[in-house]
C-alpha cells in the first residue's frame, strides 16, 4: 500500500504555501490534517499487512509481506513518514519484526513439531504451512527495511535471536534467501553491539568465507558475500573495539593476508561519492575481492 497525497491539496498549492504564505491558523490546520491522514494510512497499512503476515497459509503470508515491503519503500520517501513509522513500532500490535520471527522466519523443525502437537491434541487443529523460499526472502527484505528505517528494530531482532536464525538460513537455504540474508545481516548489526557479538559467537566470518571460497556456489552470491565483507568492515565494524575487535584477524585467517588487506583498503571507499557512485564502487571492489580469493 502506497501512501497517498491528501485530496484537499494540490502540488501547486503546497508549493505556493511553502514559498509565499507565512504560518497561519489555516496552515496549521491543514498540516494537522495531513499528519492525522498520514498516521491513519500508516497504521491501516501495517494492520492490513500484519494480519496476512500472521496467516496460517504461506500464500497469504507472502501477500502480506509484499504489502509491507511496498509500504516500507513508500515510507522511506520522507522524514515525516519515517518518524510516523518509528512511532508505530512502539505499539506491540503494530511491531513488524516480532511477526517475522514468529511466522515466516520460524524454523521448519519448530513448525513441524507444532503441527504434530496439534494433530495429537484434543483441541481443534491449526496447521501452519511451512515457509516457502519466496516467503523467507521477502521476510528478510522486510527485516532489512525495518532495521534501516527504525534502528530500535535491531533490538527487537536480537530479542528473537536474529543472528542464529539468519546464520542458519545462510548455511541451509537457497541462493535467493542467502542473498537477502546477507543484506539483512548488515542492517541488523548496524550500531547494534548485541547483534555483532552474536555474529562473532556464531563464527559468522567463517560461514561467509565458506561460501565465497566455494567456486561451485552461484557467482552472484559470491559477489554478494564480497559486498557483505566490504560493508561489514567499512561501515558496521568501524573501529577495532569490542565486540568485533577480531574481525580483521578472522578475515585474514579464513581468506588470506592479501585478500584481508584488499578488503580493508577497499572498504574505505565512497565517503565523497553519491549513492549511485557508491553502489557502483561497491560492485567493482567486490569483484576484485572475489578475484583475489580465486587466486589465493
Amino acid at each position: 500500500m502506497y501512501l497517498k497525497k491528501p485530496f484537499w491539496r494540490t502540488s501547486s498549492q503546497t508549493e505556493s504555501e511553502n514559498q509565499t504564505r507565512p504560518e497561519s491558523a489555516v496552515a496549521e490546520l491543514v498540516n494537522s490534517l495531513d499528519l492525522q491522514r498520514l498516521y491513519r494510512e500508516v497504521t491501516l497499512a501495517l494492520r492490513t499487512g500484519l494480519r496476512e503476515a500472521r496467516a496460517e497459509f504461506s500464500f497469504l503470508r507472502v501477500r502480506g509481506l509484499r504489502s509491507i515491503l511496498k509500504f516500507l519503500r513508500s515510507v522511506a520517501e520522507s522524514d515525516s513518514t519515517i518518524n510516523l513509522f518509528s512511532n508505530t513500532q512502539s505499539i506491540p500490535d503494530l511491531q513488524v519484526v516480532p511477526v517475522l520471527f514468529q511466522q515466516s522466519l520460524k524454523e521448519l523443525d519448530e513448525q513441524t513439531v507444532s503441527n504434530v502437537e496439534h494433530i495429537f491434541s484434543v483441541e481443534p487443529m491449526k496447521i501452519t504451512s511451512p515457509s516457502t523460499d519466496d516467503e523467507v526472502a521477502l521476510a528478510l527484505r522486510v527485516l532489512e527495511g525495518c532495521c534501516l528505517l527504525h534502528p530500535h528494530s535491531t533490538v527487537l531482532a536480537h530479542q528473537h535471536s536474529a543472528i542464529p536464525v539468519l546464520m542458519n538460513i545462510l548455511s541451509t537455504r537457497g541462493v535467493l534467501e542467502q542473498g537477502a540474508c546477507l543484506d539483512a545481516l548488515i542492517s541488523i548489526m548496524l550500531d547494534s553491539s548485541a547483534n555483532q557479538t552474536d555474529f562473532e559467537r556464531c563464527n559468522g566470518i567463517e560461514e561467509v568465507a565458506v561460501l565465497i571460497r566455494d567456486k561451485q556456489v552461484d557467482e552472484n552470491l559470491r559477489l554478494k558475500c564480497g559486498e557483505f565483507l566490504l560493508l561489514l568492515i567499512g561501515h558496521v565494524n568501524g573501529r577495532d573495539t569490542p565486540p568485533m575487535a577480531t574481525i580483521h584477524e578472522d578475515v585474514r585467517r579464513f581468506l588470506g593476508e592479501k585478500c584481508a588487506s584488499l578488503i580493508w583498503a577497499a572498504s574505505q571507499f565512497g565517503s565523497t561519492l553519491d549513492p549511485e557512485e557508491r553502489l557502483t564502487a561497491l560492485h567493482i571492489q567486490a569483484r576484485r575481492v572475489l578475484e583475489s580469493i580465486d587466486l589465493y
